[in-house]
C-alpha cells in the first residue's frame, strides 16, 4: 500500500515541474498502514480569502502543504496547473536554483484558490 506523492520541484532547466510518486506505507497493521516518520521543523495554517492569487514564486525551503478546506490550483510557467482540494495535499520543493537571481518569467509557480469558500492550507515544514 502506499500513499500519493506529488512533488512541485524545480528541474534542472530552473523551471518548476510536477512529479508523481508513491511513499510505501510499511508500517502499522492490516487496518492502518502508516510511512515511515518524517522530520518537521513546524508547521504554518494560512487562511485565504476568496479570490487569493499569489504572484510567481519559489518555494523558500521544502516543505508539505496540505489543503484543509476549499480548493487550491498550483500553476506552472509552462502552462500546467494541478489542482487540490480538502484532504489533498503536494510537496512543495521548487528551490530556487542555487546561485540564481529569482526570474518571474521563469522560475516557481503561483497558487490560488478557487470556489465559493476560503481556502485554508496546512505548511508542514521540514
Amino acid at each position: 500500500m502506499t500513499f500519493p506523492k506529488t512533488e512541485l520541484y524545480t528541474d534542472a532547466d530552473g523551471y518548476a515541474r510536477f512529479r508523481d510518486s508513491a511513499i510505501p506505507l510499511l508500517e502499522g497493521d492490516a487496518v492502518t498502514r502508516l510511512s515511515a516518520p518524517f522530520a518537521a521543523t513546524g508547521y504554518q495554517l494560512r487562511q485565504s480569502a476568496v479570490g487569493f492569487q499569489s504572484a510567481f514564486h519559489c518555494t523558500t525551503a521544502p516543505q508539505w502543504t496540505f489543503i484543509l478546506k476549499g480548493k487550491m490550483e498550483i500553476l506552472l510557467r509552462d502552462g500546467s496547473s494541478r489542482i487540490f482540494g480538502a484532504g489533498e495535499g503536494f510537496y512543495s520543493n521548487d528551490l530556487l536554483p542555487e546561485g540564481a537571481t529569482f526570474d518571474p518569467a521563469r522560475h516557481g509557480h503561483w497558487s490560488r484558490q478557487l470556489g465559493e469558500e476560503p481556502l485554508v492550507t496546512l505548511f508542514l515544514k521540514e
